[in-house]
């Protein structure tokens, strides 16, 4: 199985010491080769296009905001420095779009460009057949700039499907408005937790401090089991946690409803919005708090500040909750970009990719929107020109400093995290709304963990 080892967070730790090293690393020998420029001298990846001619490419990806618009700006410009190249953008927010896209990649019929998270690499690539194999376009796409041990973590059957963008993790974030509104602590222990949950009742029995999904349910019962237990929640192919245990993590989500820590799903989804970052409740501070990627945040923090109701919120980086003796939490890869392997122009669309992760006019424009970059020239083009976001600089270097354990492969495979069929929607909805107990949840949890891990 192929696992994210400690060397992913040793490669980042350092990251806002500005010695940055990141899986990026120093350059590595690895198989790229240059294209030959006409005068005999040697080109860098991406400088030349292919032959010249008109080129239409497709090329997408999803987030927030942020992320679209600089993008957006980053492609055109691209098609500046190449104008026989044309990209059209096809982009959207999270919800339903694996699904889309997963149709997409399996049909042939997915874009040149794609944005694409980790597993999607085992889940979809049928075998390494489903996108370009990358090392075929070294002369178009850098691969010196990433370390070998991050781009074998991309590869199926031998082949290069995809080169690493950066990597994360979950930490906790608060509107920091909202506790001092409340008179309560920023949490940093389960005590402190329970106490604000406590709190916000007592202030408005609306306000939360904080708000987590089904997918963000599974993610804090796992960082709650490793930091008690200290164990990988999945090892050698097998969940590595007892019924016994898994329940105790069950009890443990449900007792963040029964002391007002989270709201319930039905709340949630009462609340009728397609993200939290687009609740309005989120928006307006009663829910005041989350549990997210490091490299996802951004779109949170413009939500709060965006707010037309409650002007002036402040959107913070918190500590990690100690839940007992361990540190919880798991990093991984974020997200890669990969080619389709239906693309009719493999090359020039391993030249975006180079543009974006590896060039610096590229580099400029989309900065931390995906997190801190893998790519060495990408990092040490930020770090020269004191770019980046702050906060996702921080959360990063706090995620790669902490959190230690493996992420399996087949965590985030779409027959669990698909909302509303996946197993983790599916049995913390229930849990949430009654339906079961806490040892029919964990008995359900380990089963359809363990049939998709066999499957």
């Amino acid at each position: 199985m192929r696992k994210i080892k400690q060397w992913t967070a040793m490669s980042l730790a350092a990251v806002m010491a500005m010695s940055l090293t990141a899986c990026g690393g120093g350059g590595s020998t690895g198989g790229a080769t240059t294209a030959a420029a006409t005068d005999g001298t040697t080109a860098a990846a991406g400088e030349t296009t292919a032959s010249g001619e008109q080129v239409e490419l497709t090329f997408s990806w999803w987030g927030g905001d942020s992320r679209h618009a600089a993008t957006e700006e980053a492609i055109k410009a691209f098609e500046e420095k190449y104008p026989n190249i044309k990209v059209t953008p096809e982009y959207g927010a999270w919800t339903g779009w694996e699904e889309k896209q997963s149709l997409n990649i399996l049909g042939g019929n997915s874009a040149d460009v794609m944005q694409i998270n980790w597993n999607w690499i085992e889940s979809y690539s049928k075998g390494g057949t489903a996108f370009a194999n990358l090392e075929d376009y070294s002369d178009a796409l850098d691969l010196t700039q990433f370390t070998p041990e991050s781009l074998e973590l991309c590869k199926e059957d031998g082949k290069l499907m995809a080169v690493p963008i950066a990597l994360t993790g979950r930490v906790f974030y608060w509107n920091k408005t909202a506790f001092e509104e409340v008179g309560v602590d920023i949490p940093t222990d389960l005590d402190s937790l329970y106490a604000a949950g406590e709190a916000f009742q007592a202030k408005d029995p609306d306000m939360y401090p904080l708000a987590l999904g089904e997918y963000d349910r599974t993610i804090l019962m796992v960082y709650y089991l490793e930091s008690k237990y200290g164990k990988n929640w999945v090892e050698d192919g097998k969940v590595n946690y007892t019924e016994e245990e898994v329940k105790d993590g069950m009890d443990f989500i449900t007792s963040l409803e029964e002391k007002h820590v989270i709201p319930t799903i039905a709340t949630i989804q009462g609340d009728m919005a397609d993200s939290l970052d687009k609740n309005a409740k989120w928006i307006d501070g009663k829910y005041a708090g989350i549990f997210e990627w490091d490299s996802a945040a951004s779109k949170f923090k413009s939500a709060l500040e965006g707010s037309v109701n409650k002007a002036g919120q402040e959107f913070a980086v918190g500590e990690f909750v100690k839940m007992g003796d361990y540190n919880g939490g798991f990093t991984k890869i974020s997200m890669g970009f990969a080619v389709s392997a239906s693309s009719k122009h493999p090359k020039e669309a391993a030249m975006l990719i180079n543009f974006l992760l590896n060039e610096e006019e590229g580099v400029k424009i989309t900065s931390t929107e995906r997190g801190i970059p893998c790519s060495t020239a990408g990092l040490k083009i930020l770090e020269e020109n004191n770019l980046g976001d702050p906060l996702t600089i921080e959360a990063n270097t706090k995620v790669m400093n902490y959190s230690k354990f493996v992420l399996d492969t087949k965590f985030e495979h779409n027959d669990l995290k698909a909302n509303p069929d996946g197993v983790y929607y599916k049995v913390f909805g229930k849990l949430s709304a009654g339906e079961i107990d806490s040892t029919q949840a964990a008995q359900e949890l380990i089963k359809g963990v363990t049939e998709t891990l066999e499957g």
